[in-house]
């Protein structure tokens, strides 16, 4: 057991030692959130007002509204770049030599995993602290109550992170896949605007925003925030956690993961 947790920590303080080395990586993450906050928070309050919360119908600013979707964004943001690492390991032999190790595949790539959601969440640690100063001030104790939704979010878009590392062998080929992933996940989903709103709009993309797990995950980080639960936001989070690291563990199979030959 403590061979273990020394395995798991060794690979876990890699990461964040990477994480901490790449500073222009940390301001990147800071600064797209902190755009939408400080930028287009002001235009898009302008259009839609005050947004609702469903189940207890309180009126809330909008900045307060979108800042648990900002929070996905960091996290969606972090694991595509958890993913990306990933993949540079992989080309440069880091990856196979860390897969030879003695322990489960499922138990390496699940300590890589739950390194690459920490660094998330330090991320989100710092954005909610800025945002607190901005004004954006949430129940207390929904910042306690919001680590387990952050947390499982994180886990469950570096799961998506960890599958595509698994499916695209070449670094640059994986920056034009992530910002296919990234961008519909984000605004196909009720991060910046309330799935009753799109629902006014066109009812099949509210309907799209309704099957995205990002989606979920948002939902789930949101309704924790302000000390309220969602089932349904839960299960599919959970679920979709499942899946995608389940496929991730299918796809890195050694004989999946053997390069072809000429490659």
């Amino acid at each position: 057991m403590r061979a273990a947790a020394r395995a798991a920590g060794a690979i876990m303080a890699r990461e964040l030692a990477r994480f901490l080395s790449q500073r222009e990586r940390f301001l990147a993450a800071l600064v797209r959130p902190l755009v939408w906050l400080f930028v287009f928070a002001a235009g898009f309050r302008a259009a839609l007002g005050m947004s609702i919360i469903p189940p207890y119908r309180t009126y809330i600013p909008y900045e307060t509204y979108i800042a648990p979707g900002l929070c996905g964004m960091i996290l969606l943001f972090s694991a595509m770049q958890s993913a990306l690492s990933l993949v540079n390991d992989r080309e440069s032999g880091t990856m196979r030599l860390m897969l030879t190790a003695p322990w489960p595949r499922w138990f390496l790539l699940g300590a890589k995993l739950l390194a690459g959601a920490l660094v998330g969440l330090v991320q989100v640690a710092v954005f909610l602290g800025i945002g607190w100063l901005y004004g954006i001030h949430l129940p207390p104790m929904g910042y306690l109550a919001a680590l387990p939704a952050l947390m499982l979010s994180g886990l469950m878009l570096g799961s998506l992170g960890l599958l595509l590392s698994a499916r695209v062998r070449q670094l640059e080929n994986f920056a034009g896949v992530m910002n296919f992933v990234i961008f519909p996940m984000f605004f196909l989903s009720s991060a910046l605007y309330p799935i009753w709103k799109m629902q006014e709009a066109s009812p099949w993309l509210a309907w799209i925003c309704r099957l995205n797990p990002f989606t979920h995950a948002v939902e789930l980080i949101r309704f924790s925030l302000h000390l309220q639960g969602n089932a349904l936001s839960l299960a599919v989070t959970a679920g979709a956690t499942a899946v995608f690291f389940a496929l991730a563990l299918w796809g890195y199979e050694p004989a999946r993961t053997r390069a072809p030959r000429g490659e």
